[in-house]
């Protein structure tokens, strides 16, 4: 794992009690993100984690939710909340614009709660810089064909985005080995997969029980 330095212009005078996690969950489009946190949410033995919804500029599919899916905002409100300082980490990724409101994730540490965000792989870079405390999971597909399948198969993309999407997760897929785990989400195997994220996250916090996240 490339190590990181905490960036000097960052305030790290909020923390969060001892032992409360800021988990980063990264893959390539298709993976099944959205999915494995489902599976962790459904589970009732885990009623501490905080899930922080990402706000983006991206046009909402005709199943999502505004406020729990994502944050759907214009790119102008978006642009106003970076420059403000509003957000943890804003990239653009797809032609779209993502980010993480910095003030759920302080709320949720400083109350105790382990928090789970999902972010793209260069927002997790710059989360990392910020907050070395974070514990970084990157979710991979049992192979190239098996994540290319998965995203013709959903359908929500036009043939050029599905493209670009297929190109970058190659790239992103090189990224791995700059997190702290890696998890294989094997088609078929959700649950599996979410309880593999949850034995990571339970053998982090016994292992540095006195860790304080700051944000």
């Amino acid at each position: 794992m490339t190590s990181t330095r905490p960036d000097p212009t960052v305030d790290r005078t909020e923390a969060g009690v001892p032992g409360a996690l800021l988990v980063i969950v990264s893959g390539p489009s298709g993976v099944g993100k959205d999915s494995v946190i489902e599976a962790i949410r459904r589970e009732p033995r885990l009623p501490d984690y905080h899930y922080v919804v990402t706000c983006t500029t991206r046009p909402r599919r005709a199943y999502e939710v505004d406020g729990v899916h994502y944050h759907f905002l214009s790119p102008s409100a978006f642009a106003r909340l970076r420059d403000e300082g509003e957000l943890l980490e804003a990239n653009e990724v797809h032609g779209n614009w993502y980010g993480t409101p910095r003030a759920d994730v302080r709320a949720a540490l400083r109350a105790g709660h382990d928090v789970i965000l999902k972010i793209d792989v260069q927002g997790a870079a710059v989360v990392k810089q910020k907050v070395p405390e974070a514990l970084l999971i990157f979710l991979v597909p049992p192979s190239l064909e098996d994540l290319f399948g998965r995203l013709q198969s959903r359908a929500t993309e036009s043939a050029d985005e599905l493209d670009m999407r297929q190109r970058n997760a190659a790239l992103e897929l090189a990224r791995q080995e700059d997190y702290d785990h890696v998890v294989v989400n094997e088609t078929g195997q959700i649950e599996r997969t979410a309880r593999r994220i949850h034995e990571i996250i339970l053998g982090e916090k016994a292992a540095h029980p006195d860790r304080r996240t700051r944000v």
